[in-house]
């Protein structure tokens, strides 16, 4: 059986050539970081829980690119480039198969985006992940959710529902061929953190963060915070492919609260419209804009004619129920 040590050194060790900004990793009480000169740490930690956040019989090699990703996002989302990250990870067992798959997925996405592994703990439970990452960004060009000013417009990244679609099917609140089943469920299995878009909104953008729990939801956290309003066009966000073939009704409910789409919203002024449009192309990632931010609080919803549609929508809470 695996011990503890033999986990992490089978599984979790990563191979890169000596780099200054990482005195010491895996294998201390502490790592120690050297971010580069004149830079900022930007630190997040997100928590993924079975049952919870993700099917108890989740494939591994997806669960382990998914919970790096959705903390990916959050660096995205302030416009930081990754350095390195911590895995705390409770395991009902140290299953050899289940290990390899998840450090697979993990570590190419990690790989992909130069981001190490430099510590973190195991133990035996109840299966729970959980990432601390580390980014590094100059100072003052942060992409904070309290920047947002009346009379920028809103933007989202590419596109939004098709993550919640797979799910809706999963639940069979909804009916999907396999092949459409599958191709939804790439999108909330395998997000795609935004990071080259959100370091080529610096000094562009106002304002950002990720959709993760429902834009309604996720941009009233930056109306809240900056203290403004919104009217958001329902007929203008950008549905995902699969999502677009279902009826207008549905569209409206899964992109606007759909959740675990980890795409940016952002908002920029008027101006800077082509920089958005040229952040956008230099990252190849489309961009919409889809609102504005306004002086009054809340948000209204428009159809395409600037009429406000009554719907009662909910984004995802942590603490409802599932």
């Amino acid at each position: 059986m695996l011990s503890e040590f033999d986990l992490i050194k089978q599984y979790f060790v990563q191979d890169y050539a000596p780099d200054p900004r990482f005195a010491l990793g895996i294998g201390d009480d502490c790592a120690l970081l050297n971010p580069s000169l004149g830079m900022q740490l930007a630190i997040s930690s997100d928590m993924l829980v079975s049952g919870r956040h993700f099917f108890p019989d989740a494939d591994p090699y997806y669960l382990g690119h998914k919970c790096l990703a959705v903390n990916l996002s959050d660096l995205a989302a302030m416009g930081a480039k990754p350095l390195a990250f911590t895995l705390a990870l409770s395991l009902p067992e140290a299953n050899p198969t289940w290990l390899a798959a998840f450090s697979k997925g993990l570590l190419t996405l990690a790989d992909a985006h130069q981001c190490r592994l430099i510590g973190g703990d195991t133990t035996k439970g109840p299966l729970n992940i959980c990432i601390t990452i580390f980014g590094e960004l100059p100072p003052a060009s942060a992409l904070r959710r309290d920047a947002a000013k009346a009379g920028d417009d809103i933007w989202i990244s590419g596109n939004l529902g098709d993550a919640r679609l797979a799910l809706a099917a999963y639940w069979k609140e909804v009916n999907l061929s396999e092949e459409f089943h599958q191709q939804a469920a790439t999108r909330m299995h395998q997000p795609t953190a935004r990071i080259a878009l959100g370091i080529a909104l610096r000094g562009v953008a106002h304002a950002a963060l990720d959709i993760s729990d429902g834009l309604i939801g996720d941009l009233g956290h930056i109306l809240s915070a900056s203290k403004v309003g919104a009217s958001l066009y329902a007929d203008m966000l950008p549905s995902g492919p699969i999502l677009e073939l279902q009826d207008v009704q549905l569209r409206r409910e899964f992109t606007l609260a759909g959740g675990d789409d980890y795409e940016l919203c952002f908002t920029a002024p008027v101006v800077q419209r082509e920089e958005v449009l040229a952040a956008g192309r230099s990252s190849n990632t489309a961009v919409t804009r889809v609102g504005q931010i306004e002086v009054e609080s809340g948000i209204r919803v428009l159809d395409q004619n600037g009429e406000a549609l009554d719907l009662r929508l909910k984004s995802f809470d942590h603490f409802s129920s599932p």
